[in-house]
């Protein structure tokens, strides 16, 4: 063979190969990917140069690779444009300078599909590689094949050989610690993970492995649902079906194709990461996105495409800039569309996916405010409606399960004769079931807050209306569900309500439960009822979430009678029936009254969670003696 070259590769720094190894990647593996985008950028460079007659048309373009485990090699092969011996000398020893930069400006059509932004991509080889050949040859009329050779140091060997097939192979001699890159199924998994979308075949031993062109790439009105779903199940294995999809495709101010799935399960999802995948020219290069979309869609899932999306030499870290801040507003922007499209279109479908996508919708109206504008009408609330018993209402969506409104609805619904909006809800219909009876018995509306995010949502939605204010149903409780009949007083001055209020206040013996006696409308209003006025108990969720801990019921509450329950009334007669005794001692119906307040309280307790699982024995076994006492009475 003649040698044309023997001499040292050009390079900008004293030592590059430790850099590569160490620093400039962040795994081993990403060396499949960077040598395979080479080969389709060469397959890609031959067909635009052909097309302007500088070269030979070849057939369509393949990547072929080809493992010896005996030898301890592989060999990735194209049949691209190849390259000449000047061609190998300027483009693979001159490390950091890129071919495609300078070949864009001779070719300028198809530009997006050029991947090779990057100089060190060849070199990745060496991290895997003990010895590196090249043996390639132009696509150029009369070109002659050329083979290069290096061992990872400066050093390279340069000559000619013998290659009948224009293209170029990459023949990589495995380094003993890397040697599970000589398992087929290794490689296998790499293809699939890196280079499954690209537009070539790629071969694994005469075996296509990739499923070549992405669907994120074909015209939306020309993919059926199942296709969106098939590629989503591809994706995401044993995830379920998605709840609706977002197709994004623009090429002004850049060019970005993609498809975004909200998932069933949102809670799941990674909201610091991120599960979206994100390519570049179909090549896959993170599923890290967090710099590019917006925190609050991270849990979405799919595929985001783009050649505009800065990225750094290694291409494994985005590079922040305006494009990347352009295409989040872009991203979010479409996502908004899609839900008020389809809000608009079937709004008991949306109403049905609602407690699936809220926290993306919630989370995103309090971090931004664009977004927080354009998903303003999209908010819905599960409303128990103005009458369970009519039918459709408006502003309500009613579906199998629940029926939904929004905000502004709801706040039209109100009585208009008073400036200040008053919003009533509730946070969970089991340990607040009494307080919500009590509202809806009167015909009120309303909302349920129940997830952990309407903790914080409410007060920003507070601060964003500051007409409007937000009440749970167990904070306090209105005039219009009290009775406001007069009472008679005894000989001594006193209201049977300032009675039991004595009787409650001596039984308890804690100045800090304030205690209010209070004849309630209702036929299931509970004999006792814990309110929690709203501030207090705001605070003291929120301290709770700081210290990470269930809040628990504070210390300062109110303790509300309810004096038209029977065991009220009970509890007034047995206390007026006490008989006087000697001193030091007290009356038996007092001691049975001071139980039955207690029980009462502790019933209320129960109500919203204020008995630990360590008291229940302890409260069971108050029950069973009070009851005795009681039967004991009747006899």
């Amino acid at each position: 063979m003649t040698l044309i070259e023997e001499g040292q590769i050009q390079i900008h720094t004293e030592n590059i190969f430790p850099i590569i190894k160490k620093a400039v990647y962040s795994g081993h593996e990403v060396f499949l990917r960077e040598l395979i985008s080479n080969s389709l950028d060469a397959i890609t460079k031959r067909r635009m140069a052909a097309i302007s007659g500088d070269c030979i048309e070849g057939e369509e373009g393949t990547i072929n690779i080809t493992i010896d485990r005996e030898s301890k090699t592989i060999k990735i092969s194209d049949n691209g444009i190849g390259m000449e011996s000047e061609e190998v000398k300027k483009y693979i020893n001159q490390v950091a300078f890129s071919s495609a930069e300078e070949f864009l400006q001779k070719y300028q059509k198809d530009n997006d599909s050029i991947i090779g932004h990057f100089g060190l991509g060849f070199y990745s080889s060496f991290m895997v590689s003990r010895e590196v050949e090249i043996i390639t040859k132009s696509a150029k009329e009369s070109s002659s094949a050329v083979r290069w050779k290096c061992d990872g140091s400066p050093k390279f060997l340069l000559e000619g050989t013998d290659k009948e097939e224009i293209g170029t192979d990459i023949i990589l001699h495995i380094m003993d610690e890397e040697i599970e890159y000589i398992e087929p199924s290794r490689i296998r998994s790499l293809i699939t993970k890196y280079c499954d979308f690209m537009p070539v075949e790629i071969k694994l031993e005469g075996e296509t492995i990739n499923k070549k062109t992405p669907l994120w790439k074909k015209d939306p009105k020309k993919i059926s649902d199942q296709e969106y779903i098939d590629l989503y199940n591809y994706l995401y294995p044993y995830q379920g079906d998605p709840l609706l999809w977002i197709h994004l495709n623009t090429d002004y101010p850049y060019n970005l194709q993609g498809i975004l799935y909200f998932p069933k399960q949102a809670g799941r999802a990674d909201w610091e990461k991120g599960e979206i995948k994100l390519f570049c020219n179909q090549v896959f290069v993170s599923d890290s996105i967090k710099e590019i979309v917006p925190h609050y869609l991270l849990p979405l899932r799919g595929a985001i495409d783009s050649p505009d999306i800065p990225l750094n030499v290694s291409r494994s870290a985005l590079q922040t800039d305006r494009r990347v801040i352009s295409i989040g507003n872009f991203i979010s922007k479409k996502v908004a569309d899609k839900l008020k499209s389809l809000k608009d279109d079937n709004s008991v479908q949306y109403a049905d996916i609602w407690e699936s996508i809220s926290p993306f919708i919630k989370i995103g109206a309090m971090e931004d405010p664009k977004f927080s504008d354009q998903v303003e009408d999209l908010i819905l609330f599960a409303t128990t409606g103005i009458n369970e018993n009519l039918g459709d209402q408006d502003g309500i969506i009613s579906t199998d399960i629940k029926k939904f409104t929004t905000l502004k609805e709801y706040l039209n619904r109100l009585d208009s004769s008073t400036s200040n909006k008053q919003v009533i809800y509730c946070t969970d219909e089991i340990s607040q079931h009494g307080a919500l009876n009590i509202w809806k018995s009167q015909g009120a509306e309303i909302l349920f807050a129940e997830t952990v995010i309407d903790t914080q949502f409410i007060p920003w939605l507070e601060s964003k209306y500051e007409d409007v204010k937000f009440q749970r149903v167990d904070s306090d409780l209105s005039n219009t569900i009290k009775e406001s009949t007069s009472e008679i007083k005894d000989i001594d001055g006193k209201s049977s309500s300032e009675e039991i209020r004595d009787v409650i206040k001596k039984a308890l013996d804690n100045e800090k439960i304030t205690i209010q006696v209070q004849g309630l409308l209702g036929d299931d209003s509970p004999a006792g009822m814990i309110l929690l006025p709203e501030q207090m108990r705001r605070i003291n969720d929120m301290g709770a979430l700081m210290e990470q801990r269930l809040p628990g019921l504070p210390d300062h509450h109110v303790f509300l009678i309810n004096t038209n329950h029977e065991l009220v009334k009970g509890l007034l007669k047995i206390k007026t029936g006490s008989v006087l005794v000697g001193a030091g001692t007290t009356s038996p119906s007092d001691d049975l009254a001071k139980e039955i307040a207690i029980h009462i309280y502790e019933m209320a307790l129960l109500g919203v969670g204020g008995i630990e699982a360590s008291e229940i024995n302890g409260f069971q076994a108050r029950c069973a003696s009070l009851m005795g006492k009681l039967i004991q009475k009747t006899l």
